[in-house]
This record gives C-alpha cells, sequence and structure tokens, in this order.
C-alpha cells in the first residue's frame, strides 16, 4: 500500500470503523529497528502507516502516561478512564460490541428493559442499510454517551484540580506517539497485515451488499 496516496482524514475514518479489539504488538516488535526518514514525504508516509498498524500500542500507551501521572490524584485517574471509554465510542466496532455485550447482561435481568435499548429499525434500499453510518449504544445515539463520558470526566478532573497536568500528560504521550511513528521503520509484517485488513474491509463492504 502507497501510504503517500493516503489522505490524513482517510486515516482517521479507517481507524474509527476499524477493529480495535485486536492485540498489541509485542514489546520486541514495538521497540526494533529505528531510522530517521530520509525525506519529508518518507515522513508522512511513515508516520500514517505507524498510526494505523500500531494503533492498539499507542492507545495503550496513552492510558499508561495519564495512569503514573494521576497515580496520586484517583478521581483524576476515573475521569481519565471516562475520557478513554468516550474516545473508544468514537470506534464503530467497539460501540457496536459494547452495546450488544451490555444489553445482552441486561436481558438476564430484565428482558423488557434489553428490548427497549434495542437500536431503532434501519430501512433498507438497494441491500444496505439507509443510515448505515449511525451508530446506537443501548439504543441511544453514540454521540449521547460521548459527550456524557466526557462531561463527566471534566467534572472529575476540575474536582480534583488536575486539569492541566492531565493536559500536560496527554500531550507529553501524543509527543511521544509522534517521535515514535516517525523514527519506527515500517517492517514487512506491516505491510502484509495492512493488506490483510484491506482484503477484509473490502470483502465486508463485498458481503453487505
Amino acid at each position: 500500500m502507497d501510504w503517500e496516496n493516503v489522505a490524513a482524514e482517510d486515516v482517521i475514518e479507517a481507524l474509527r470503523e476499524v477493529e480495535w479489539s485486536t492485540p498489541p504488538r509485542s514489546f520486541g516488535e514495538f521497540f526494533s529497528r529505528f531510522a530517521f526518514p530520509r525525506s519529508f514525504s518518507k515522513w508522512k508516509s511513515r508516520l500514517k502507516c505507524n498510526l494505523y498498524y500500531y494503533r492498539t500500542n499507542y492507545f495503550i500507551l496513552v492510558i499508561l502516561v495519564l495512569g503514573l501521572a494521576l497515580i496520586t490524584r484517583p478521581l483524576a485517574i476515573l475521569g481519565a478512564a471516562f475520557t478513554a471509554l468516550s474516545l473508544a465510542f468514537l470506534n464503530d466496532s467497539f460501540a457496536a460490541s459494547f452495546s450488544e455485550k451490555f444489553i445482552r447482561t441486561i436481558r438476564l435481568f430484565s428482558p423488557h428493559l434489553a428490548a427497549k435499548m434495542r437500536p431503532p429499525h434501519m430501512p433498507v434500499i438497494r441491500g444496505r442499510s439507509a443510515a448505515r453510518k449511525t451508530v446506537y449504544v443501548c439504543g441511544k445515539p453514540r454521540w449521547v454517551f460521548v459527550v456524557t463520558f466526557l462531561t463527566a470526566s471534566l467534572v472529575m478532573w476540575f474536582s480534583s484540580c488536575g486539569l492541566l497536568w492531565v493536559l500536560y500528560a496527554f500531550l507529553t504521550s501524543l509527543a511521544v506517539i509522534i517521535v515514535h511513528a516517525s523514527v519506527r521503520t515500517p517492517n514487512l509484517k506491516a505491510r502484509l497485515n495492512t493488506f490483510r485488513e484491506e482484503f477484509r474491509a473490502v470483502w465486508r463492504n463485498y458481503s453487505e451488499l
């Protein structure tokens, strides 16, 4: 795959729709083979490739940095967890999986309530859903949960007086991610994995026709 022809918007869209349930890459692979890119175009290509391929590792890295920075502020740690959960809801696969598992658990105690939490029926046009991009969590639009958890996290950060410290830790984790993605050379396994996920995405879209 030629990452030079992939726009940043396409990478963000791919990260939103791709499966995040895959385990992180091994420690040895994550910290092996570093080299500076030879040109600006090579740097952009490498950055996009690594952000996509090591996405789970980077997400865990952000959580670890925030956890270490807020280890003396339990309320701020809970706020950081709520922020991570709200960001995870932006991924289609996680939102759908979370909703299905939560409704399945509620069904054990109240089948009637679980039935009300099902997403509304979507009309189908030419074999595709008319609102394919609309994602529901427990019967409500996804943005409701994202806004709710973000608001709760902000309240907890203000209550713990750790908002600036959280912002500093978050920016530090982003800087570490950008540096790693810039100097980590894409290996053959990363390219083969990208091709495999592209094939799965194309096959999944084909099966929806």
